[in-house]
């Protein structure tokens, strides 16, 4: 399949479960008041589907990779609020969710070559607030400006089959040292339970990472149980999506790689 000058990659089972999707959203959509209640409708659809690394890792990045089947952490957010999005549109073709899904997870929504894609979630929710997908609310919520060096990807190439080339590896040192450059906004954890009532229902949260040289652990979406927030997110963990056990402070707490949290929402 073609989408503009891409290809897109996908397995058959990948357009039943869209279709089987987007057949049962729309049934119980009208019970979702706003965009982030929708992307919980759309996110709970996928408990239970495997976890799994490495899915968009494609022979120098020519194609746009669809895989509904396996997500990580950042394809299950992106391939949830791609969904919500079009749902809520009613513009639902498969060819359209895929321009969509491209837009958002390449810079400036252009897939060229693997530098390309917004490896680095930072500088995903900076791409994708200039292109009015999301809103970063941080500094809303309590957050405090930070700085940080990125470094991470070009310090251990060998993690990343992608940076092998000369020109990849260049073209990702370029991007983190823009990345290094721009402030951002990081909510501590030791604060999370005292913002807990100005996060919203589906607002993405985005772990940060105390460890040097990266911006970001791991992310998932806020969801409310009762009055506390959980995360549901693709969990390496469990191997599966899931809804976290414990409270978002909570889980922030139990582990020292986590610093605190960076929260957008959804346009």
């Amino acid at each position: 399949m073609m989408e503009g000058n891409s290809f897109v990659t996908y397995q058959p089972e990948d357009l039943v479960i869209y279709e089987r999707l987007l057949r049962t959203v729309f049934r119980e959509r009208a019970a979702a008041k706003t965009i982030g209640d929708l992307l919980l409708y759309v996110g709970t659809h996928f408990l239970g589907t495997p976890y799994a690394t490495g899915t968009l890792e494609t022979e120098g990045e020519k194609s746009l990779v669809i895989n509904l089947r396996k997500f990580d952490c950042v394809t299950f957010v992106e391939s949830s609020l791609v969904l919500a999005g079009i749902i809520k549109s009613g513009e639902t073709s498969f060819a359209h969710y895929a321009a969509r899904l491209k837009m958002v997870r390449y810079r400036n929504g252009v897939l060229k070559g693997y530098p390309s894609r917004l490896h680095y979630f930072a500088d995903w929710l900076y791409d994708n607030s200039k292109k009015g997908v999301v809103k970063e609310v941080t500094g809303e919520i309590g957050g405090r400006e930070s700085h940080k060096e990125i470094d991470f990807m070009t310090g251990h190439p060998e993690k990343y089959p992608g940076l092998r080339a000369a020109a990849s590896y260049r073209k990702m040192r370029a991007v983190e040292r823009r990345l290094s450059l721009r402030p951002y906004f990081l909510l501590p954890k030791t604060e999370v339970r005292n913002s807990e009532e100005m996060i919203q229902n589906g607002d993405i949260i985005a772990i940060t990472a105390r460890r040097e040289g990266l911006d970001v652990l791991h992310v998932g979406f806020a969801h409310r149980i009762g009055k506390r927030m959980h995360l549901l997110h693709a969990s390496e963990t469990e191997g599966k999506v899931v809804v976290s056990r414990t409270t978002l402070h909570e889980y922030l707490r139990r582990s020292t790689a986590r610093s605190g949290i960076m929260v957008a929402r959804a346009l």
